[in-house]
This record gives C-alpha cells, structure tokens and sequence, in this order.
C-alpha cells in the first residue's frame, strides 16, 4: 500500500520553484538531472546517459544513479512529509540502499521514487530505475528525516535555508 501526499496536488508555482531548485546544486546540473513529473506521485526525475555521468570504463556511473535517486527519493520525501515545511526544517537523507541490476539501453535514464510510509520524523521510499525501454537499471529503498532547520556549511552565494536540504 502506498501513502497519499497530504497536500494534495501541487500548484504550478510550487513545481516552478522545485525545478528552479534544481539548478542551483552544480551536481545536478552536470549531470542534467531533471524532474519530469513532480505531481501527483511517483515523482520522476531523468538523467542522460552521457560523459559527465561515466565511470573510467565507459559505462554509467554508480554514483550518478546514485544522485538521480537521492534527488527523486528526496523530492518525493519532502513533497509526502506529513512534518516537513520548507524553511521551519530540513529533510535530509537518513539511508539509501540502491541494487543495480543492469546497464541502460539508450540516451537516458528516469528514477520513479513513490512514498511508501511517512511519519512524522521519518520518510520512507521506494525508487526504480529504468532505461527507455523500461527495463530495470536499479532499485532503491529509501529513507528521509525532518530535522530541524540547517544553515549551510559554508556561507555560498546561492545559499537559501528556506530551501529543501535534498
């Protein structure tokens, strides 16, 4: 059984700011990851199977997968948080165990991370995977915390509290 998101549906604006986000982190822009679908759930974010996301043998990056589903797990923790509100507290990664399963077929990838369970500290998720064939490139469960607020770690122009810790 899945959990519903509390907050119903998103507001065009709400998505506009999530995807402005998304180009701050200069990790996200290398590797071009970005959100397909925010609402309703399974949040889907994609990633091109492309140079910067490379391993020394040509092949997919296991941390690039690895950042694709901590940034779709993490958008759809903070967006099934019963607890979580931007700017009052962060939602920070706690566990992530990923299984890969296979290399990709094609030019991208796509994470589908769907809330599974959300109290009130903890958010857990399960995220896939997959190539444009929709064969399964890797599995993750997935878990977020609300925490209280965190300053970042150090003072960077682009740096905004109020923002998602994702």
């Amino acid at each position: 059984m899945t959990y519903e998101v509390p907050t119903g549906r998103l507001t065009d604006q709400q998505q506009a700011d999530i995807v402005e986000h998304m180009h701050v982190t200069d990790l996200h822009r290398l590797l071009d990851v970005r959100p397909v679908r925010l609402d309703p759930m399974p949040v889907i974010f994609s990633m091109p199977v492309a140079q910067p996301a490379f391993n020394s043998s040509g092949n997919l990056h296991g941390g690039a997968i690895a950042t694709l589903i901590d940034v779709a797990a993490g958008t759809a923790a903070g967006l099934g948080s019963r607890t979580f509100v931007p700017g009052e507290n962060s939602i920070v990664t706690a566990d992530m165990h990923i299984r890969y399963l296979g290399r990709p077929r094609g030019g991208t990838v796509e994470a589908r991370a769907q809330v599974m369970r959300s109290g009130r500290q903890l958010v857990v998720v399960e995220c896939r995977v997959v190539d444009p064939q929709e064969r399964l490139i890797a599995i993750a469960d997935f878990a977020a915390m609300v925490v209280p607020l965190r300053q970042p770690l150090e003072a960077a122009e682009h740096a905004d509290t109020a923002d998602p810790d994702i």
